[in-house]
């Protein structure tokens, strides 16, 4: 009979800490979406809509942080979604969650907060991403993205570059080089948010897997404004 109390007292302890982490998570995701909707329906200073019609996967982080002023350690958290299907092709998928880690971002000042979003734009990029931990600029070529919805993107640069970043601090939408950044699926964060352990690629490429509802506004802005990859 202790045993099964104490059992007892255990799981009910458990649970509010697995609610609270599924909660964060879900937070995560919901102002993922938000910052995303808010740049690609910006009518001037978002992203052109030809690289996101090109684009494989979208990796947004809401709200990094950096440690010191200029220079310093960043952490941040966000969410990636890909097409899916073969050649990724079809809708886009779960989110998975992800994580940023070991850069500097000349941007921002002090301790305040900067959004990111990254293009993935071809499928050696992709399935990088997905499968491991990958230095931006080393594992997988980068560049800052051109700004502005209407803004030709036809340059050997952005051509020829795996990944596409861009940052938003303080009403300052840019280009932004994420160089020397590392980048890799959260995988104690998607345990969280889906309720047992999943990998990104589990994520990505599985059909069975659902969406979570706080995903809505971030699948719902990519379907709008892109809803097929166009070569």
């Amino acid at each position: 009979m202790k045993r099964i109390a104490c059992l007892s007292l255990g799981f009910m302890l458990v649970l509010p800490i697995v609610a609270n982490g599924q909660e964060k998570e879900e937070d995560r995701v919901k102002e993922s979406g938000q910052v995303l909707r808010d740049i690609l329906e910006s009518p001037d200073k978002g992203i052109p809509h030809d690289l996101v019609n090109k684009a494989e996967c979208a990796v947004i982080y809401p709200s990094v942080k950096k440690a010191a002023f200029l220079v310093g350690a960043s952490y941040g958290r966000g969410v990636m979604t890909c097409r899916t299907g073969q050649n990724f092709t079809g809708p886009w998928s779960a989110p998975t969650m992800m994580a940023l880690e070991g850069a500097s971002f000349g941007l921002q000042l002090g301790g305040q907060a900067t959004d990111f979003v990254l293009l993935i734009m071809n499928e050696k990029g992709a399935k990088s991403v997905l499968s491991s931990k990958v230095k931006i600029g080393g594992d997988a070529s980068a560049a800052a993205g051109p700004v502005g919805r209407n803004t030709s993107a036809e340059t050997d640069i952005v051509m020829k570059a795996e990944i596409l970043s861009w940052s938003r601090a303080q009403g300052l939408f840019a280009g932004v080089s994420l160089s020397g950044s590392t980048m890799r699926a959260d995988n104690d964060a998607n345990k969280n948010l889906y309720g047992k352990d999943m990998s990104a690629q589990d994520i990505v490429f599985k059909h069975e897997v659902k969406a979570p509802p706080s995903a809505q506004t971030l699948l719902a802005e990519l379907n709008k404004v892109s809803p097929k990859r166009k070569p």
